[in-house]
């Protein structure tokens, strides 16, 4: 399967996984309604998955935690309506659309499910990082310019760092010296030595 069409699957995925409620502020029977309504999804969508075998229902299974967890986390933080609940979901959301992605990679074998979950971790670590960042910024309490760059600084320096592990393990699968030259370039693309 093409690597960016399994990209656009997981991307898919996630803005499935995405729905939920919204940011607005909620008052305290509202979230623990959201959250009951959550777990009751949660295990209506766990009974569909039955009917499914082998990893299309390990994936479907996955959807329904991501799902359950995405909705929670943003009761939480319409909630909460503070810049680390806000951040909390976002990792809700990238965990959730990354939990799903590594079990579509058990369909693959040898070098193109390394590379699928090389590109599921490094998705996850960009959603990560974003959300880090945004937080950051939010976070008025404290020099939030300052911190704001050292967030984006560390953000940008993870992000580089999970697409170099990418690049590497795309090059494992060629040998001699189309191999060597990948890894080169890869090097001096993403700034290692």
């Amino acid at each position: 399967m093409n690597t960016n069409l399994m990209m656009a699957l997981f991307a898919a995925a996630g803005i499935t996984l995405a729905g939920g409620v919204s940011a607005q502020a909620m008052n305290k029977d509202t979230r623990d309604m959201a959250l009951k309504q959550a777990a009751s999804v949660y295990k209506s969508d766990k009974a569909a998955c039955e009917v499914l075998n082998g990893n299309t229902k390990d994936i479907c299974v996955q959807e329904a935690k991501g799902k359950e967890s995405i909705a929670k986390a943003d009761a939480e933080a319409a909630y909460q309506n503070t810049p680390k609940t806000r951040e909390t979901a976002r990792v809700a959301r990238a965990n959730a659309t990354y939990d799903v992605a590594k079990e579509r990679c058990d369909d693959l074998a040898g070098n193109p499910k390394d590379v699928c979950v090389k590109e599921a971790k490094a998705a996850l670590v960009r959603g990560k990082a974003d959300a880090k960042v945004d937080r950051v910024a939010a976070d008025t309490k404290q020099n939030a310019a300052e911190k704001t760059a050292d967030a984006r600084r560390d953000a940008s320096e993870q992000k580089r760092d999970a697409e170099y592990k990418v690049a590497i393990e795309k090059c494992d699968a060629m040998a001699g010296s189309v191999k060597d030259g990948c890894v080169r370039d890869a090097k001096n693309r993403y700034g290692k030595s």
